[in-house]
């Protein structure tokens, strides 16, 4: 008994008439006992309902709900003033004559994919009973391996009924999608943007990869997955990986999560400045080239811009691959950091070769100087040899 009612109210329930119901109508009932065979549900007005036990056991044989818990049901039938619901129609033999109520009604159906067929996949329903499930209605997600599905139960919804049952088609994107809505309301109110959260990979584009978080997919795009340029998404996570992620955009008019992996690694830039004084030499690997330069790796996640009129030494060139080749290993000076900005200027560092020939150069300008004319000397030596010549 439900002690928050009022006298009234319960006054007015002990002389309710029991409602009818008609035969597919969806209710939402709350379970008040349960028995070695059947789930008693409370319908209002001084009127129960049962629905088979075996409705609510999962594969380990466990059972899945609670007295007080709340569950959606279909009505089947009624006997001796004993309601019969479903939460979803069994694979069992009588399940031919629900098949139209299914369909009218919305009814989920319990059945087993048989194998891949053209087009998408035949489903056992019952001995006598099967049905196609196109491949656009098996899941919300592109199938990316049909046998991933083939001899796994599902629920369906009934989409179209014709020829006294030879045509039967099947869906679990309704039934999915409603799962998706219930379990997004929730999350609407605990997910921010911000927090951390933990999800498990469901498939990888070029793109990016979508992330299932709690139920509903999320995208982490490439530019997120690494603090450095990632080339190849798939070569950083694959289906079924463990991610943790943080939550950048939340976008809940339009059903778009973003999340960012980098963002749970420490910034290469806050430490930029210390490890990268402007005048300091490092090696760094050519990443991009452009018509206005060179863009350098030095460390994953920090890049600098060697312009390209500081590529030519000297002489004029239109394109920084004139000179320079993409992963090339070359030392550059930094010649300014914006840490706010996050830019690098850079120049090209001398080599040795270039060093040496500064200090020959300077060692042997002498020789490059013209000989200086012979000079009549000093005062004493003018006198020294006109002695000589008396």
């Amino acid at each position: 008994m439900d002690d928050t009612k009022t006298f009234a109210e319960m006054f007015e329930e002990s002389y309710a008439t029991p409602k009818r119901f008609s035969v597919g109508e969806k209710v939402e009932a709350t379970i008040v006992k349960i028995s070695p065979e059947w789930v008693f549900v409370d319908l209002g007005a001084k009127s129960e309902g049962y629905i088979d036990r075996k409705e609510f056991l999962d594969e380990a044989g466990e059972l899945t709900v609670k007295e007080g818990d709340t569950v959606t049901a279909y009505f089947l039938s009624s006997r001796h003033s004993e309601k019969l619901f479903t939460t979803k129609l069994l694979a069992r033999k009588s399940v031919d004559e629900f098949l139209v109520n299914a369909y009218k009604n919305a009814i989920p159906l319990e059945a087993t994919v048989e194998k891949e067929v053209k087009g998408g996949f035949s489903v056992k329903i019952s001995p006598s009973a099967s049905g196609f499930c196109p491949f656009s209605q098996m899941d919300r997600r592109k199938i990316d391996n049909a046998a991933d599905y083939v001899g796994k139960k599902f629920d369906f919804i009934v989409i179209e009924y014709g020829e006294n049952g030879r045509k039967v088609i099947l869906s679990r994107r309704p039934i999915l999608e409603k799962i998706e809505q219930e379990k997004k309301a929730a999350l609407r109110e605990t997910l921010q943007k911000g927090m951390t959260v933990q999800g498990v990979v469901t498939s990888v584009r070029d793109f990016g990869a979508f992330v299932d978080i709690g139920g509903i997919q999320a995208l982490l795009p490439v530019s997120e997955m690494a603090w450095g340029r990632v080339e190849d998404a798939k070569a950083l996570y694959k289906s079924g990986d463990a991610v943790q992620a943080v939550i950048i955009a939340l976008d809940w008019d339009k059903d778009r999560i973003t999340l960012s992996f980098k963002d749970t690694l420490p910034d290469p830039w806050n430490e930029a400045v210390r490890k990268y004084p402007e005048g300091s030499i490092h090696r760094g690997k050519v990443a991009r080239l452009t018509d206005f330069g060179a863009f350098v790796t030095l460390e994953a996640g920090v890049d600098g811009l060697l312009h390209i009129s500081k590529l030519g030494r000297g002489k004029k060139i239109k394109h920084a691959q004139d000179v320079l080749s993409k992963d090339r290993e070359i030392d550059v000076k930094i010649e300014k950091i914006d840490r706010d900005s996050k830019k690098i200027s850079l120049m090209m560092a001398e080599t040795d070769e270039e060093k040496k020939s500064v200090t020959q150069e300077g060692d042997d300008y002498k020789s490059y100087l013209p000989k200086a004319p012979k000079t009549m000397g000093t005062l004493g030596d003018i006198l020294s040899k006109a002695k000589k010549q008396k």
